[in-house]
């Protein structure tokens, strides 16, 4: 088994080491950096070098009523109601959702801060265009899978709510609306857990052959003129660059002062967070996060840091390592396979409505992808695809509807479910 030490310097050094293969080797670099940490993550969550948990400490993790402390999680192996395998398991989720958590909180803003966000409202209408043709395409999917499988999946109104919450928003509003609607513990654990597995399966779609794919329905990318402060990551000038070239000090201290601004907005971020019920400080965080680093990109002397781009790529690899090793395909169960069977229609049957309204409505490939990613993947993974497909200019537009998605999914699941609880 791992120790905490050596799971830490796991997840921190393996993304150095994909960017090292990546730079020596042009095919893993075609193959692309995040899907090559979803691999890494994948093997080491799935071949029992990570504790398993009993079916006891799934239901206290998923519980969102109970606040799970160390003390707490001790006085409950004391008593024998887990094992010391569970305590083993409860410290590794505690520091994989602690990685995860300020992975993210840190990329976001070193990501943003190189983006011309004036220039971002002249693609607006259209970003807006692709959302509600994306929230029509999630919608239609989930309800004909529940008329397909409610016979054969206990409370099937409340996975149909469960999915619309997380299609539309995000994990966040899958945990609320389970919460909300008292969905049966392992149902929540295996939706999420297809979701997770399927989920991966699309990244790897949108971040390798997705854009060609697509191009031949939709039409390519225009560019719409939002500046960035970097070069494109696959110019020949950045091939050419050492490979340790973003640690020189000529960058180096800039980007410390740059996380080190970026740390301060997640506090306040945070800070705000904790104003508001628990189910709702993700969403409140993730936004202040994102338009406090949109503000600092106004600012010119943090707008025209180098590199920034690059180091928050780095956070989204330390957070792609670790939550692909969240993916415990051991979870699959066979006698709840038509779980995973919607799961799956879900994803192909919102990218295929998708890309055939974007057709109608002339919307570009790269738009309907990260549409699509940011609906069905939420925010966090924007970033890493728009920098599969070498086009930032998509990011904000992909945030944005990530955020829209994150504040309307909790009310868009309740919605569904208790109309189809008449059914």
């Amino acid at each position: 088994m791992f120790s905490t030490i050596a799971l830490i310097l796991f997840y921190l050094l393996v993304p150095l080491l994909i960017n090292f293969l990546c730079y020596k080797s042009n095919f893993l670099k075609k193959v692309g950096a995040v899907v090559i940490a979803y691999g890494f993550g994948l093997l080491l969550g799935n071949i029992g070098l990570i504790a398993e948990s009993s079916q006891t400490m799934l239901e206290l993790i998923t519980n969102k009523n109970i606040t799970l402390t160390n003390k707490y999680i001790q006085e409950l192996f004391a008593n024998g109601v887990i094992t010391d395998n569970d305590v083993q398991y409860f410290k590794i989720y505690h520091l994989q959702d602690l990685l995860t958590t300020l992975s993210i909180a840190l990329a976001l803003p070193l990501l943003l801060f190189s983006l011309d966000v004036r220039s971002w409202f002249k693609v607006a209408g259209k970003t807006f265009l692709s959302l509600f043709l994306g929230l029509v395409s999630v919608i239609v999917p989930i309800l004909v899978g529940f008329f397909l499988f409610r016979d054969q999946i206990d409370e099937s109104w409340k996975v149909a709510g469960m999915m619309t919450g997380v299609y539309s928003g995000g994990t966040p509003n899958l945990a609320a609306i389970q919460k909300a609607l008292d969905v049966n513990t392992l149902t929540y654990i295996l939706t999420h857990t297809y979701d997770l597995m399927i989920g991966v399966l699309f990244l790897l779609f949108v971040m390798t052959i997705g854009q060609k794919v697509l191009l031949r329905f939709l039409p390519a990318y225009k560019k719409s003129g939002i500046a960035l402060k970097e070069l494109e990551l696959d110019t020949d000038l950045n091939r050419k660059k050492p490979f340790f070239d973003p640690v020189k000090k000529r960058y180096l201290l800039p980007n410390l002062a740059a996380i080190g601004v970026a740390l301060v907005i997640v506090g306040i971020s945070a800070g705000l967070g904790e104003l508001f019920d628990r189910q709702y400080q993700m969403l409140i965080t993730i936004l202040g996060i994102t338009t406090f680093s949109i503000f600092a990109s106004l600012i010119r002397k943090i707008n025209r840091i180098e590199k920034t781009f690059d180091y928050g790529m780095y956070f989204i690899l330390i957070f792609s390592v670790v939550v692909s090793s969240m993916a415990d395909l051991r979870l699959f169960s066979t006698s709840h396979i038509q779980i995973f069977y919607w799961v799956f229609l879900v994803y192909a049957g919102s990218l295929i409505i998708h890309v055939t309204l974007a057709a109608l409505f002339k919307i570009d490939a790269d738009n309907v992808i990260i549409v699509s990613t940011a609906l069905t993947c939420s925010p966090p993974f924007v970033p890493v695809v728009a920098g599969a497909l070498h086009n930032k200019e998509i990011i904000i537009s992909g945030l944005t509807v990530g955020i829209i998605g994150y504040a309307i999914g909790n009310y868009m699941g309740i919605i569904m479910a208790q109309i189809l609880s008449f059914f």
